[in-house]
């Protein structure tokens, strides 16, 4: 079965980087599958889980967004943030749930940015959907 390289680079270092068969992101458009041979491509990542398929294996990363390129069966993923289901932290991430509840609530009643609180409830959901799978 034909694989490609695959990686997940964030500002801090690299989250993942092997041979894949199958990569599935979540774009801002909708969601997207990369399989060896796909065309040269890139797009801008939204909040949610990167899919790495190798062999029997499937890996998921918790994604804050970011961008991604295809190229000559490689792919990469420039991520703001990406962490792995290891590296989070249940109990932080439901604090961090929590708090962007409130502030979503609070944003709702006050003059306060609800786009940027409806973000963190985002992340924070998004963190625990990959660390509980």
């Amino acid at each position: 079965m034909k694989t490609m390289q695959t990686y997940v680079v964030t500002p801090d270092g690299t989250v993942f980087e092997g041979q894949s068969h199958m990569v599935s992101v979540k774009t801002i458009s909708g969601e997207l599958g990369i399989l060896p041979g796909h065309l040269p491509l890139v797009a801008p990542l939204a909040i949610g889980a990167i899919r790495i398929k190798q062999e029997d294996q499937l890996h998921l990363i918790a994604l804050s967004g970011g961008f991604m390129e295809v190229r000559q069966n490689e792919v990469n993923i420039l991520a703001e943030s990406a962490e792995l289901p290891s590296d989070i932290d249940i109990t932080r991430a439901r604090a961090a749930k929590e708090r962007a509840e409130r502030r979503l609530e609070q944003a709702k009643q006050e003059n306060i940015d609800f786009h940027r609180a409806e973000l963190a409830l985002k992340r924070a959901v998004n963190r625990l959907e990959v660390a509980q799978q």
